[in-house]
């Protein structure tokens, strides 16, 4: 998919890995780029694009992200690409609170669904479109620290690889982004062994929006910012019990580690 021209939507836009590929897509050529998020940050941003326009909207409810495609679809009259970015962060593990859960089962993945609800009818009305679903490295592999964002990621990766095998026949293309570590607000909120499990290796967000911008044109499911994190889902497919026994001794290093 070449950007040029493009209309397209991107949640989560305010910040981090969605700020930046809203302003590459914009660097791209695209012809109209909407910056969702419920930070106020998305009207300064949208401002500074030749092609912003900008949505306030909470993902984590339903009415919004519909309400999110319907004022794309007025003000542009299509969507090219919808980029269903928006996630958050919690450590911990079972005994998470429920509040918890439900706060980043709704933001990563119904969101997702709910996206998929509103857009991809008229995707496939018109014959085309493409979705760009944010997960992340921990979606195919696992998030040391917590088990509520390894849950929802790992969800995540899986809805979008419904939709690709789903709809794929019927024109509709899917990428999955899965980063590992990128030097973002929700990274330096994390804490503990999550932390430690990632900084080493983060990138900046531009890297991010520039892997992405290379896999949309060259349409693969998998985007990787990170390319050690296919060689680790590879590692992982061939020997699941060694791959296990590896990420507890990570795991030893990162909670003893000064």
């Amino acid at each position: 998919m070449e950007l040029s021209g493009k209309i397209i939507v991107v949640t989560g836009g305010a910040q981090g890995i969605g700020e930046a590929m809203c302003r590459r897509f914009d660097a791209e050529g695209a012809a109209g780029v909407v910056v969702a998020d419920r930070d106020p940050r998305a009207q300064a941003i949208a401002g500074e694009l030749g092609s912003g326009h900008a949505i306030m909207a909470d993902v984590a409810r339903e009415a919004d992200v519909r309400r999110v495609v319907a004022e794309a679809l007025e003000v542009y009259g299509r969507i090219d690409l919808f980029c269903s970015n928006a996630g958050v962060f919690t450590s911990g593990g079972e005994d998470t609170s429920d509040a918890d859960w439900e706060r980043i089962w709704k933001i990563n993945v119904l969101a997702h669904i709910h996206a998929a609800r509103a857009v991809v009818p008229v995707m496939l009305a018109s014959g085309s479109g493409y979705l760009l679903q944010t997960a992340s490295a921990a979606g195919l592999l696992t998030q040391i620290g917590s088990a509520p964002y390894a849950v929802t990621k790992h969800a995540a990766v899986a809805f979008a690889e419904w939709l690709a095998i789903t709809y794929g026949d019927q024109g509709l293309k899917v990428s999955c982004l899965c980063p590992q570590g990128v030097r973002t607000r929700m990274l330096e909120d994390a804490d503990g062994p999550a932390r430690t499990f990632v900084a080493a290796t983060a990138i900046e967000p531009a890297r991010v929006a520039e892997a992405v911008v290379e896999g949309l044109r060259a349409e693969r499911f998998l985007i990787l910012p990170h390319p050690e994190v296919g060689e680790y889902f590879r590692r992982k497919a061939d020997d699941y019990d060694r791959w296990i026994r590896g990420m507890r001794r990570l795991q030893r290093q990162m909670t003893t580690a000064p």
